[in-house]
């Protein structure tokens, strides 16, 4: 079995840094800057509230209008239902009834059988319409879907890590069998590199920087996602303070759509950097860039869950709040508390045999 706290600490991360990043998701960058700093919150240190928020601000930049009746810090009860959790779920599902060897095509079989519609979004609605029109994976992440390369693969991966402690090429490889139902490309090299780094953080023996490294070595070294990452990493190393970093990737990669996979990885490996392996910064500096708030607040808080290693290193302000329960649609996990979560997937996890990792 698997690491059960580090696990346990995980699916805490996981939960924290997305509802986090919940009400601003879609926001601008300066936006949410200015509601930041307008609530005495920036540096970003703690949720999002509406309290003492001037009129005109919430005005010109309002909250997400799905989750703010969820996710300020005056509404938090429990974690919400988001699709950055229900991915994992379906992922605990998935090695359950499959084991390691699932198939594409087994990943669709489930979705259509566990996954509500109305719960999907972007190249994953997309897919899931194709298989009801009869096309079959890999086809159904090619047909008529201009989403084929956003973020989507990418906040499915972290199972893929969880379950394959210290060996980041099986991570990669059960992420890719996944990813390639409704993604092609840096969609697919977005999971692939999370699942290689979080499987590296999951056995408790790489920093942060060594696990960002084994991700990299897993995807194409010349892919745009590859040079975004190092890009992240490389300017999270030169500037002291992160709203600089942020605005560095903003100009050189805001010319793609704020769930494209390219600058929302490079935002990841660059507040996570940033952070040097920090919970509270990690998932802060995540969210505080922009782009895909709550994803990139999800991986983070995963991955850095991992490191911490136990949910008492978690700082109570991140997890009190969520009350260990779980919202959502999948199957039978509603109300569901972490803990559990942690321990269904520590079943799925064989033990961390030390081996040698090759670096980017």
């Amino acid at each position: 079995m698997g690491n059960i706290h580090a696990l346990h600490a995980a699916w805490l991360g996981r939960a924290a840094g997305c509802l986090l990043g919940k009400p601003v998701e879609k926001l601008p960058l300066h936006g949410i800057r200015a509601i930041g700093r307008a609530t005495a919150n920036w540096p970003l240190h703690t949720w999002f509230t509406a309290t003492g928020l001037p009129t005109d601000l919430a005005t010109t930049y309002p909250w997400n209008r799905r989750s703010a009746p969820t996710s300020l810090a005056e509404n938090i009860d429990g974690m919400p239902e988001d699709d950055d959790l229900n991915y994992p779920l379906l992922g605990l599902l998935l090695l359950q009834r499959h084991g390691r060897a699932f198939t594409t095509a087994q990943v669709a079989q489930l979705w259509l059988d566990e996954l509500p519609a109305g719960r999907t979004f972007t190249a994953e609605r997309i897919a899931y319409r194709n298989l009801l029109d009869g096309i079959e994976p890999p086809h159904t992440a090619t047909h008529r879907n201009p989403f084929r390369e956003w973020i989507g693969a990418t906040i499915r991966a972290d199972v893929h890590g969880w379950t394959n402690p210290g060996d980041p090429a099986a991570a990669a490889e059960q992420a890719h069998r996944d990813a390639v139902l409704t993604h092609t490309a840096n969609g697919v090299y977005g999971a692939m590199f999370t699942a290689a780094a979080i499987s590296l953080a999951a056995t408790g023996a790489y920093d942060v920087h060594e696990c960002l490294n084994g991700g990299l070595a897993v995807i194409p070294p010349r892919s745009r996602l590859a040079e975004a990452v190092r890009l992240g990493i490389h300017l999270a190393h030169q500037e002291g303070d992160f709203d600089t970093v942020v605005d560095h990737l903003h100009t050189t990669l805001g010319g793609y759509h704020w769930v494209h996979s390219v600058p929302n990885a490079a935002l990841l490996a660059a507040a996570l950097t940033h952070a040097d392996g920090d919970f509270s910064g990690s998932i802060c500096r995540a969210v505080s860039g922009g782009w895909d708030t709550d994803s990139n607040g999800a991986t983070a808080g995963s991955l850095a869950g991992l490191l911490a290693g136990h949910p008492d290193a978690l700082p109570a302000r991140w997890t009190a709040p969520l009350k260990n329960r779980l919202a959502t649609t999948v199957a039978d996990f509603d109300g569901t508390g972490f803990d559990t979560l942690a321990e269904l997937t520590a079943q799925l996890t064989p033990p961390h045999i030390p081996q040698e990792v090759r670096s980017a």
